[in-house]
Parts: C-alpha cells; structure tokens; sequence
C-alpha cells in the first residue's frame, strides 16, 4: 500500500485503541501526529488514504487556546474537497460539523459509560454500519454536542443527545460515541474521572466486551472496505487522467464495493 493512514491525537491518553490495531493488522501502514504536543499537520494530503481525527478534553471553539484546531478546520475542507476518507470521533465529529458549517453547543447533558444509540433510516443503509445490528452499546464521554449539518445525514441517534454520527459527502463521517475505546482505554481514563462511579461503568464494559468488540470489528471491516473502494476509484482516475482520458485497460463494475475498477489484463 502506497498511502497511509494519518491518525490525528490530541492527547497522549486519547489513542486510535480497538481502530489502531484492527488498520495495523489489516496492512495499513500508520501516521500518527499528536497535536498536543505540537506536532504539526501535513500541508498536502497526497500520501494520505484516510484520515482518522480523534477525541480531546478540549472544545472547538477554544481556538485561542488551542491554535490547533484552526490547523483541522483547514485539514478537514481540505479532505472534504479531495474526498478522502475521514472519520472525526468525540471531537473529531465536532470538529468535522463546525467545519461544515454547523453549530457546535453545549449538550443538554453530559454523557460518561456506556450508553444505547439506534441507527436511523439512513444509518441501517449506510455502508459503515452494514451489518451492524441496532441499538449500538457505545462508550461516550462528552460535554459538546453538534447540529448535523446542511446537507448532512443522521446515521445515529438516541434520546439523551439525539445526535449520534452523521455523514457528509460521500466518505467523512462524525461519530460522537467513542467506537475505538478498548476496555484498558476506558480504565486508564475512569482512573482520571471523579464524577462519575468508574467501578460500575468497569463492570459494565467488562460484561458488554464481546457484544462491543464485535460491534466494532464490524464497523471496522466497513470501513477499510470504505477505504479500499476510495483508494481504487482514485487510482482509476489517476491512469484515466494519465492517458488523457484513453484508459488502456478496461474498466468494469464491482457490485459490491459499488464502483468502477480496472480489469486485469
């Protein structure tokens, strides 16, 4: 694989966890940055397949606090534009609805364990959720909530905050819910959180683990198929605008990653 997988920390306890390790094992080569501790985000996007942003403790409209998040809001236009794929988690979703123009708010409540959330209409035909059955059980911990933004779709929601994932364009989507907490991310953060019973939340995510880690393996395999499609498309066109539109080997459609790929001759 030629392209890579940029990760984007904003904190060291914040990390890509059960979505790491499942791209890692699956062949992708990884480019994490850290911003907190000001690694810089890359001007061009051209070694780049997709784009995971990740959550933080601090909000969106702190940008003058954390200069940061000027730098995202032009890194996400910029993979809008070039339709790469993008999943924004916790305050990589926020991230993403403010920089689709969308309000970024204070939730009606905050939200910390483990929580249900239903899949809407849109959601059950998405291809990130194919095959993942609905109610999810996710791990939240949140203060903010987002509008879906104009244009966008709500794959996800639930009575709490209603506003669950969404999705823009073809391939950039906003998870509010924490699909790659592992259960050692949850405990190293229950450790650092005392507003909230950490010991029932513990024993709640170690009953859930096999139901949660299934739910994410196959949210994963969709989105490295996601990944996969979008690399071939790009490729197709990249020797279709080579050849000046004479494509020398024929193309044909794959039914199910729904899009066209060169046969091989």
């Amino acid at each position: 694989m030629d392209k890579k997988i940029l990760i984007i920390k904003h904190v060291e306890q914040e990390g890509p966890g059960m979505l790491g390790t499942f791209l890692e094992a699956a062949g992708w080569p990884i480019e994490t940055l850290e911003l907190g501790r000001g690694e810089a985000l890359p001007e061009s996007l051209g070694h780049v397949a997709a784009v995971i942003m990740l959550g933080g403790p601090m909000n969106v409209y702190e940008e003058s606090a954390y200069s940061f998040l000027k730098d995202e809001d032009r890194l996400i236009k910029q993979v809008l534009k070039e339709e790469i794929p993008f999943v924004g988690i916790c305050l990589g979703a926020q991230l993403l609805a403010k920089a689709c123009g969308a309000r970024v708010m204070k939730a009606a409540q905050k939200e910390i364990g483990w929580y249900s959330v239903d899949l809407t209409t849109e959601g059950l035909r998405d291809r990130l959720f194919r095959g993942v059955v609905s109610p999810l059980t996710v791990f939240q911990w949140h203060g903010d909530t987002f509008d879906v933004p104009e244009g966008g779709r709500l794959l996800c929601r639930s009575d709490v905050v209603p506003n669950q994932a969404f999705k823009v364009g073809s391939c950039a989507y906003g998870l509010q819910f924490h699909v790659e907490a592992s259960q050692e991310m949850v405990e190293a953060w229950m450790r650092e959180e005392t507003s909230v019973d950490g010991e029932d939340i513990l024993r709640q995510g170690l009953a859930l683990r096999q139901t949660v880690e299934v739910q994410a393996t196959a949210i994963f395999s969709n989105l490295k198929r996601l990944i996969e499609s979008a690399a071939r498309v790009k490729r197709v066109m990249k020797v279709f605008l080579d050849n000046k539109g004479m494509c020398r080997n024929p193309l044909y459609w794959d039914r199910q990653e729904k899009t066209l790929v060169p046969k091989a001759v």
